[in-house]
């Protein structure tokens, strides 16, 4: 889970201390400081900026200083009091040119007439086109604080992607048009270049692995687990290709990864089931069937969350009960097992999509609140599909009968319970495949990331 790093600057024209016709200062000291501190508290690191700016020689000093910061996810300027938007507008639209956010946080009150100066700023930006956040409302109430800290955190998210790169291995799996990238696009919308590679080099890496390196997986295998897996031909290769993974991708700085892994790798090595678990249990971004959508929006979770993120099957849904079960083909990082179903090794155990077998995941998913989310274009634009999410165990008595229904009782499971209208969400979902992220603060981030990046966020 990611720190984002907002700059603070205070604004206003009446300042160092210039006091009102009763005696008080116009600007509040005090509230200032409760302000960064909240922000504090709630999980940001905060940078200052030490004057409070009214100027354009200060706006234009301040606002180079936070441009220039790599450290600097977004910039939050809190109204002091009146200002003269026109000294600070120019500064503010160079700034946001680098991508960079920016969020004007007016706190209540009628004293050092704060809203003024905010309201005032805020017209100019919408004026002059200028894209920034505008919150109106007091650190006293949680949804202000909120606002801000997923703000601040979906800029973050938006700054890692610009200038990264995703490596994928293969080509296009399973015949998947829906998850199909243009990589001119990707790079003029996020920053990020693609960059392909065959399997090749996977699977050289994986037979070059040693005795020692599978020895000294065991241990990690073992607390993951339970148990370390029976080793043999088939097991081994599941190992291998999980450590090669791992060095290519580290060897060529990739920052998230998609795999074709059938055809290919599961026909003729390895079923990259086990590979895939253990990179999204390593917390990296990744998918199947070179399918960039996916990759993108685990990516995204895996960022924004404390836990661990499952891609699978959307397998079933039930529309009264608008529950969803999540059915992945043998990949699922271990650390999100339940009470119910602990994490176990199983077998891939469909020939059609690979002959060479290998190593899967079993187990069901833990008991919390997050989100189903999936990035995908219609007509070649963006959209994200987003809902708060329930994740549940079934009844102890029912566990056999509901791992059955699907016919691939060994594979893992995700029960969820769907917070949306699920004819809406059916509508517009893009694949087979949903995201699922642990966290109730992961909804509002994903909305402000798709606000900053031009994705159309589809809240059913």
């Amino acid at each position: 889970m990611i720190q984002a790093t907002i700059g603070f600057m205070v604004f206003g024209v009446h300042k160092d201390g210039l006091k009102d016709p009763t005696g008080t200062a116009f600007i509040d000291d005090v509230l200032v400081q409760r302000a960064k501190s909240a922000l504090v508290a709630a999980g940001l690191k905060v940078i200052e900026h030490g004057v409070v700016v009214a100027s354009k020689e200060e706006a234009r000093a301040a606002f180079k200083k936070m441009k220039c910061d790599d450290a600097i996810d977004a910039v939050v300027l809190f109204s002091g009091t009146w200002v003269w938007a026109a000294h600070l507008v120019g500064a503010i639209r160079d700034y946001c040119a680098s991508g960079k956010g920016l969020l004007l946080w007016t706190h209540p009150g009628s004293q050092g007439w704060r809203p003024v100066g905010g309201l005032v700023l805020h017209g100019g930006l919408l004026e002059i086109g200028v894209p920034h956040k505008f919150v109106y409302g007091s650190l006293e109430e949680q949804d202000t604080v909120s606002k801000i800290v997923s703000y601040a955190r979906a800029s973050h998210v938006k700054n890692f992607l610009n200038m990264s790169t995703i490596g994928t291995f293969g080509g296009r799996g399973m015949g998947q048009t829906c998850g199909a990238a243009d990589p001119s696009q990707c790079m003029r919308m996020f920053g990020i270049d693609i960059d392909s590679r065959d399997t090749t080099e996977l699977k050289q890496t994986a037979e070059g692995i040693s005795p020692k390196e599978l020895d000294d997986l065991q241990p990690r295998l073992k607390q993951l687990f339970g148990k370390q897996p029976e080793r043999n031909t088939v097991t081994e290769r599941s190992m291998r290709l999980y450590l090669a993974l791992r060095k290519v991708v580290a060897k060529e700085n990739f920052d998230f990864y998609t795999i074709q892994s059938f055809p290919g790798l599961a026909g003729d090595y390895t079923a990259s089931c086990f590979a895939q678990s253990m990179m999204l249990e390593d917390g990296v971004g990744t998918s199947t069937l070179g399918d960039f959508n996916t990759a993108l929006t685990v990516l995204l979770l895996t960022q924004l969350s404390k836990e661990r993120v499952y891609y699978g099957d959307l397998q079933h849904i039930d529309k009264k009960t608008r529950e969803i079960k999540i059915i992945g083909d043998g990949a699922c990082p271990p650390s999100l097992a339940g009470k119910l179903g602990p994490a176990g090794f199983s077998e891939h155990g469909i020939p059609t999509e690979g002959e060479a077998g290998g190593l899967s995941v079993k187990l069901i998913c833990k008991v919390g609140e997050g989100v189903l989310a999936r990035l995908g274009r219609i007509n070649g634009e963006f959209q994200m599909v987003i809902t708060r999410a329930s994740i549940f165990e079934p009844a102890p008595d029912q566990i056999e009968k509901r791992l059955n229904e699907c016919g691939i009782p060994f594979w893992p499971h995700g029960f969820v319970t769907a917070h949306c209208d699920i004819e809406v969400l059916l509508q517009h979902w893009t694949n087979e495949y949903a995201c699922l992220g642990y966290g109730e603060e992961l909804y509002s981030a994903l909305v402000d990331f798709c606000e900053i990046t031009g994705i159309k966020a589809i809240l059913p």
